[in-house]
């Protein structure tokens, strides 16, 4: 049964929710860390940080296995993206610990706390941006010749990752805006929704810029895009951009709590399916599928009997704390 499994397209689609759900579920708190210096110190930021706190530890899981998933599941990919992204991914790295002691001890050391919310603004921008670089320099493309990376330590460096990383340091200050209308009342939430309704015209237009940009990359992005008959699939996608950002203003001007947080998930969700489309079945673009890049069909196999256990479990305490801790929060806490 195991051989009519096509183990490396199904590893591809676990590490893509695996990014999804990092994206979902860390987004908007670092959305939140972003927004930190447009909120008053105390309750303001008091209210903002403790709407994030029960649950911002468990959202970088979702990194962790989609770095480890590729390590894992595609070793040759690996092998040629590290050395390619080494400071956009150390910089990010070095961000979300220096922004993880921030979040901790600006409780701890209320002597300090300016300094311990600078460090959570400044960690937080940073690894958003250095994220953003990231996918932005592996989309462009990365130089391989044989089966290692053959260009030099600044080719990761573009107008077009820059744009990248700039789009999701919005991207993500949306998500927070959003989050906080929904976790949030009185003077937080109506803050949040003036912020959620500038930024949501700003993540609107840097997809365009992006989306634009992109099918001029390669030639194989452009035929993906706007060749028949697949252009009558791929047009949707711009489509339902349309239709999402569209529902997200109107939602933002009549105040809806939920739908602007879920709305923006389903922005992030498509541009998702942008990018694989741009991409699939390459996991480095131009140079290496999926398949050639894929580990023994023995140990996909292997891997996948943990993660058809390891993930429902994963999936089952994430919803469960979120569901503890559902209602409103303000500065001391939830209620």
């Amino acid at each position: 049964m195991t051989a009519f499994l096509d183990l490396p397209t199904l590893w591809a689609f676990i590490i893509a929710f695996a990014v999804f759900a990092y994206v979902v579920m860390d987004g908007f708190d670092l959305g939140i860390g972003i927004l930190f210096p447009f909120f008053e110190p105390g309750p303001e930021r008091d209210s903002a940080m403790n709407s994030v706190a029960p649950v911002w530890d468990g959202n970088e899981t979702w990194l962790v296995l989609g770095g480890g998933g590729l390590m894992a599941a595609f070793p040759l990919a690996y092998a040629i993206i590290l050395p390619a992204l080494y400071a956009p991914i150390i910089a990010m790295v070095l961000a979300l610990i220096f922004r993880g002691v921030a979040f901790e001890f600006r409780w701890r050391d209320p002597g300090h706390r300016r300094y311990w919310d600078f460090a959570f603004t400044t960690g937080s921008i940073v690894a958003t941006l250095a994220q953003g670089i990231t996918l932005g320099a592996l989309l462009q493309g990365i130089a391989v010749e044989g089966r290692a990376y053959a260009g030099g330590w600044w080719d990761w460096l573009t107008p077009f990752s820059l744009l990248v990383g700039f789009s999701l340091v919005i991207g993500y200050a949306l998500l927070g805006a959003t989050w906080l209308v929904m976790k949030t009342e009185g003077v937080v939430q109506d803050h949040s929704y003036r912020l959620a309704g500038k930024l949501a015209l700003g993540m609107i237009a840097c997809i365009g810029v992006v989306s634009a940009a992109t099918p001029f990359l390669s030639a194989a992005y452009y035929e993906r895009w706007f060749d028949w008959p697949q252009v009558l699939f791929t047009a949707q996608v711009p489509l339902l951009v349309a239709l999402c950002s569209g529902a997200l203003l109107v939602g933002l001007a009549r105040r809806w709590e939920y739908w602007p947080f879920l709305l923006t998930l389903a922005l992030f969700g498509l541009c998702l399916l942008g990018l694989g489309i741009s991409m699939f079945p390459h996991v480095v673009p131009s140079a290496v599928t999926v398949h050639e890049a894929a580990a023994p069909h023995a140990s996909l196999l292997f891997m996948l009997v943990g993660a058809s256990v390891l993930l429902p479990i994963i999936l089952t305490y994430t919803g469960y704390s979120y569901w503890v801790f559902r209602g409103k929060t303000g500065p001391e806490g939830y209620h």
